[in-house]
């Protein structure tokens, strides 16, 4: 069980270690960022642009899904031009129906994949099910990949969950449907779990989930599968939506588990607009580890919400175009500094807190709110060191912040 720690987060619930490309997942490692791409995959080119898009957001494994033989040959060719990018990111095959087949036709997808990733729903029918779930493990094994076992509300086998119905109905007081329905989630995990095992994975080649829409559902799942297994666990609320109910549904779900110390790989799976940027959900899976204080990977900047007292375009304005500046300069900033992704930056709108959480800050500003003198204080690591005014504010600020960066942080030994 997790036990409270002086800062307020959890201990880590020990999990076993696995091994995707470089990255390490369980154990005492960072919880890790996951996204999954949404285009063609046989379109090589257009898949490795947005592979490498999600790399560079900060994703730390990018999934791809693996659907017809043409996907399949694709894979090598698509692991071939993110080299080229000079980018190693792992890649996780996404196998559903056909996997079997796939993987058996195509060994380079297999060799230039990093992780597979299955669902026990959906691996066969009747019959077929078990043979074709042994020939991917199977083919797991030959290739020397770990397997995410990923069970999916939406495609529970019919048959376990018969079999756990009936189990229940023998009960003296039987539960609900709901609690049935968690019950069996989490029993194809664990079964599907022990029988890759038998079948020569090794338990640090495993990780699990158990994929729900619903809040409370996912956190019920996640409590009872994780005093059940040592697996490392990946946490994902599926189907989470669009905009801001997407992002409040995932964080939600997964800050109560991560306060817990469950969970060991996290993806949010936000339904971006038409056309819209699949990076997002990068960003928001980043800002949920970050405000928890469980990981750091950029610059935060506070700003407060204005209220009548502010001039609200202008601190508005001016929080906006400094998020945007320390998302841009961020990528170089990591390459040359140690430790700029723990910088915090404050932009006030009025007197009334504005200098006190400016003070908090590394750096912070402190814009005039409506009837204050039109000057803006600028605070660096507590203290008052110069008062801005005019039309440049913006570009001062940030010569500010870049000076900080360069004098505050070491840079990186050259390589």
């Amino acid at each position: 069980m997790a036990v409270n720690l002086k800062d307020g987060c959890m201990a880590r619930r020990q999990s076993r270690i696995v091994r995707v490309g470089g990255v390490a997942i369980g154990g005492m490692h960072p919880v890790v960022v996951q996204s999954m791409t949404n285009t063609d995959t046989a379109d090589e080119v257009a898949t490795a642009v947005q592979v490498a898009q999600l790399a560079r957001a900060g994703s730390e494994i990018v999934r791809i899904t693996v659907n017809t033989q043409e996907a399949a040959r694709a894979v090598p060719m698509i692991r071939e031009r993110l080299l080229a990018m000079n980018l190693d990111v792992p890649l996780v095959g996404d196998f559903h129906f056909n996997g079997h087949k796939l993987l058996a036709d195509n060994p380079a997808c297999a060799d230039a994949l990093d992780k597979l990733r299955i669902n026990p729903g959906n691996v066969g029918r009747g019959a077929k099910r078990d043979d074709q779930f042994a020939q991917i493990i199977e083919l797991a094994c030959r290739h020397q990949k770990p397997v995410r076992i990923g069970v999916n509300w939406g495609s529970l086998d019919p048959v376990l969950l018969a079999r756990t119905m009936d189990d229940n109905a023998q009960r003296q007081q039987p539960r609900d449907a709901t609690q049935i329905m968690r019950e069996a989630m989490v029993i194809s995990a664990l079964e599907s779990a022990a029988k890759a095992e038998e079948l020569g994975l090794p338990g640090d080649g495993i990780v699990l989930s158990c994929k729900v829409s619903g809040v409370q559902d996912l956190i019920a799942i996640y409590r009872d599968l994780a005093t059940r297994c040592d697996y490392p666990l990946h946490l994902g609320l599926t189907e989470a939506g669009m905009g801001s109910k997407g992002i409040v549904a995932s964080t939600a779900a997964l800050s109560v588990l991560l306060q817990e110390g469950i969970g060991d790989t996290i993806r949010v799976s936000l339904t971006p607009e038409p056309n819209g940027d699949r990076t997002q959900e990068v960003i928001v899976a980043q800002e949920i580890l970050q405000t928890m204080g469980l990981r750091a990977f950029m610059p935060l900047v506070a700003a407060c919400p204005g209220c009548g007292r502010t001039t609200s375009t202008v601190f508005q304005e001016l929080a906006q175009d400094i998020q945007s500046y320390v998302r841009m300069r961020m990528p170089e900033w990591r390459l040359l500094y140690e430790g700029v992704e723990n910088m915090t930056l404050a932009v006030m709108g009025c007197v009334v807190n504005g200098p006190g959480e400016s003070k908090h800050a590394s750096i912070g500003i402190s814009l005039p709110g409506s009837g204050e003198t039109p000057v803006a204080p600028v605070y660096v690591d507590g203290e008052k060191t110069v008062t801005l005014k005019g039309d440049n504010i913006a570009r001062e600020f940030k010569v500010i912040v870049e000076d900080y960066v360069a004098r505050k942080y070491p840079r990186r030994a050259a390589t």
